[in-house]
C-alpha cells in the first residue's frame, strides 16, 4: 500500500518531469515563432503615466526572450491529474490513491489553474502579435474578480463554507459574505503576481509557496489537495530549471494568472473547509507577493498625495535593481524570504490544529 506521503510526492515528481520533458519542445516552438515583446518595457504603469527606469532595466531580454513559457507549469499539472485520473479509472489495484482529482478538494484549484491559463495565453497572445499590451487591467481585472467570484459562489453554495479560519481560536463566520470576500482575496493574489520580471524570481517564490501548501494541506488531512499543490510545485520547479538566468522563456500572464488563481483556491479550501487557517497565513506564506501589492498601493498613494515617489520603482524588487543590486541577489534574497515566512506560516497552520 503506498503510504500517504507517497501519494503527494508521486504527482510532485510526476509533474516535475514532465515539465522537464516538455521544456526543450516548447523552447523550440516559442523561439520559432518569435514569442516575445515587440516592445521592450511596460509603457504606462498601475498609476498612470511611464516606466521610464523599468523600461531601461528591461530594454533588451524583453524583446528577444519568448513569453508564455508558463504553458509548461500548467500544462505539466494538468497532464499529471489526467494521467493519474486515466491510470485509476483503467487500470485499478492501487492507482486509484494517486489520483488527487475529487469534487471536494481539488476541482476548483484545477478549474482556476486552467482559466487562468487561457485567459493569460489570449493576454500574450495579444501582446506578441499586436504589440498593444494584451488585455487590458480592467478586462483582466473582470476575468479574475469573475472566477473568485465564482469560486465563492462554490464554497458557499456547494460546500456549505460560510466562515474563516482563525488561529487558536474559534472560526470567524461571515455569511455570504464569503463570496465577495472569495473574490478580493483572489483579486490581491493576483496583483501579487506582477512579482514576475526578474530571472527566476516568480517561479521560486511561487514553488516555495505551493510547497508550504501542501505541507497544510497534509498536515489537514487533505491528501488531495496537498497533492495537486505539490503537483503545482514540482511543475514550477521544472520551469524554474529554465527560467534561472540566462531565462529560456519568462512565464508571463499565462503562468502568473494560472497561478495566482489556483493559490487562491487552495488556500481557501486549505481554510474553514478543512478546519484550517489557510487565508490567515496566506499573507505570511506569499509574503513576497504581499509586499508586491503593499509597496505598488504605496507608491500610487505617495504619488497621488505628495506628487513624488516613495520608492524608485515599484514593485519593491524593481527598486532593489534600480538601486544597483543585481537580479540575482535579488532573486536569491526572495527565496529566502519566502522559505523564512512559509516556514512560519505553516508552523503557525499545523500549531493552529494542536488540541
Amino acid at each position: 500500500m503506498i503510504s500517504t506521503a507517497a501519494r503527494i510526492l508521486i504527482p510532485s515528481a510526476t509533474s516535475f518531469a514532465f515539465g522537464i520533458a516538455l521544456a526543450p519542445f516548447l523552447a523550440n516552438i516559442l523561439y520559432r515563432a518569435k514569442a516575445w515583446k515587440k516592445k521592450a518595457g511596460k509603457g504606462n504603469g498601475i498609476g498612470g503615466g511611464g516606466t521610464p527606469i523599468f523600461d531601461e532595466l528591461h530594454k533588451e531580454r524583453e524583446v528577444s526572450t519568448p513569453r508564455m513559457g508558463g504553458i509548461l507549469i500548467w500544462v505539466s499539472v494538468l497532464w499529471t491529474a489526467l494521467f493519474f485520473w486515466i491510470l485509476a479509472h483503467s487500470l485499478g489495484t492501487f492507482w486509484p490513491v494517486l489520483d488527487f482529482v475529487n469534487r471536494r478538494e481539488t476541482w476548483l484549484p484545477l478549474f482556476a489553474l486552467a482559466a487562468g491559463a487561457y485567459a493569460g495565453l489570449i493576454d500574450d497572445f495579444l501582446e506578441i502579435t499586436e504589440g498593444k499590451g494584451g488585455l487590458s487591467l480592467a478586462r483582466r481585472l473582470i476575468i479574475v474578480g469573475s472566477i473568485g467570484l465564482a469560486g465563492g459562489w462554490w464554497f458557499y453554495t456547494k460546500l456549505g463554507v460560510t466562515a474563516i479560519g482563525v488561529p487558536f481560536g474559534a472560526p470567524l463566520v461571515i455569511g455570504w459574505f464569503i463570496i465577495p470576500f472569495f473574490a478580493l482575496v483572489t483579486l490581491a493574489i493576483y496583483a501579487g503576481g506582477t512579482i514576475d520580471g526578474l530571472d527566476g524570481l516568480a517561479g521560486g517564490v511561487f514553488a516555495i509557496i505551493f510547497m508550504v501548501y501542501a505541507g497544510i494541506a497534509f498536515g489537514e488531512g487533505q491528501t488531495s489537495l496537498a497533492a495537486f499543490a505539490a503537483s503545482v510545485a514540482g511543475a514550477t520547479l521544472a520551469f524554474l530549471w529554465f527560467n534561472v538566468p540566462p531565462a529560456r522563456f519568462y512565464m508571463s500572464e499565462t503562468g502568473s494568472m494560472a497561478l495566482t488563481l489556483a493559490l487562491a483556491m487552495t488556500a481557501f479550501a486549505s481554510d474553514a473547509l478543512a478546519g484550517g487557517v489557510g487565508i490567515f497565513v496566506l499573507p505570511l506564506v506569499a509574503l513576497p507577493l504581499t509586499a508586491t501589492v503593499v509597496t505598488t498601493l504605496l507608491q500610487i498613494f505617495w504619488k497621488k498625495a505628495f506628487h513624488r515617489k516613495l520608492f524608485r520603482v515599484a514593485p519593491i524588487h524593481h527598486h532593489f535593481e534600480a538601486i544597483g543590486w543585481s537580479a540575482a541577489k535579488v532573486t536569491m534574497r526572495y527565496w529566502i524570504i519566502t522559505i523564512i515566512a512559509g516556514v512560519l506560516g505553516l508552523s503557525i497552520a499545523l500549531l493552529a490544529r494542536l488540541p
